[in-house]
């Protein structure tokens, strides 16, 4: 055997335990080099002196680019990118709530149910406990909010 056939060999055996190990272990990003190892082993079989050129590089840079592409488009459709676990107040601009501890103007005492997060809230004007509010700023870890009617509309002017 030829040092180019004994190169194919190992990268094709290479390339295929690199795909075994993703499949068993997911999220790893073996597929790109285990795809571009088993063609350059391919290639090596087919066109032993392309292996061992100065092509040998750039046919491996070839198959890279679109093996990357690929293997990034597959795996988002298997797992597509998720929100984000946690809410930071600015994301809540826009959102309603209910408040649970009575707001009052300049006290950070009054708290708002937005979904199943609390926040700290402050106002205008004092929105009591119970009362529907849309959130209109935030800083920090704490809301500026709204009292809002059944119309939506906001009730303090």
């Amino acid at each position: 055997m030829t040092l180019a056939s004994d190169l194919s060999i190992v990268f094709i055996v290479v390339g295929v335990l690199m795909l075994l190990a993703e499949a068993a272990m997911p999220g790893n990003f073996l597929l790109v080099p285990a795809t571009v190892l088993m063609v350059l082993g391919a290639v090596g079989f087919l066109f032993p002196d392309l292996l061992l050129s100065v092509w040998g590089p750039l046919l491996a840079v070839i198959v890279l680019a679109p093996s990357t592409y690929l293997t990034i488009k597959l795996y988002q459709k298997i797992a597509p990118p998720a929100p984000p676990e946690t809410r930071v107040a600015t994301s809540l601009v826009g959102t309603t709530g209910v408040i649970t501890v009575e707001v009052r103007p300049d006290s950070l005492k009054g708290k708002v149910q937005i979904d199943h997060d609390t926040w700290s809230a402050t106002a205008k004007c004092v929105i009591p406990v119970g009362k529907k509010v849309t959130v209109k700023s935030s800083e920090g870890v704490h809301v500026f909010v709204e009292e809002i009617n059944e119309d939506g509309k906001p009730v303090c002017p």
